[in-house]
């Protein structure tokens, strides 16, 4: 990916500065793995968007596309150790928008306390 300039934070603004990529993260991070999951968080990520950020996140490293069913073929998405390293990023901005922000959730001590979320595990279909 080329970057505008060498500033770090223009660099993690040219990777993470659209308002859905971190949802996408977040969601990761709470243990949704399927892609209808993610496609229906209280956000309600766009259908072309979702399915654009995950190929971009698998390209990056991200996240690790994970077949869990031949037919039909069946994805489920997991956090890689570089997305899980973003925890802190995320905690980050929850933590201001709760002092800042009025009405805002509660971030779940488990979050908090930088437990990655269950790994996949597929159910029987």
């Amino acid at each position: 990916m080329d970057h505008r300039s060498p500033c770090p934070i223009s660099s993690f603004l040219d990777l993470w500065g659209d308002k859905w990529s971190l949802i996408v993260i977040r969601d990761l991070m709470v243990g949704k793995t399927r892609y209808k999951d993610l496609a229906d968080g209280p956000e309600t990520v766009p259908d072309s968007i979702l399915a654009n950020r995950l190929k971009k996140l698998a390209e990056w490293g991200v996240v690790d596309k994970v077949r869990y069913h031949d037919r039909p073929p069946r994805y489920a998405y997991v956090l890689t150790e570089k997305g899980e390293s973003l925890r802190p990023v995320l905690l980050a901005m929850s933590d201001w928008s709760q002092t800042n922000l009025p009405s805002r959730w509660s971030t779940p001590d488990w979050f908090k306390e930088a437990r990655p979320a269950p790994r996949f595990a597929p159910e029987e279909e």
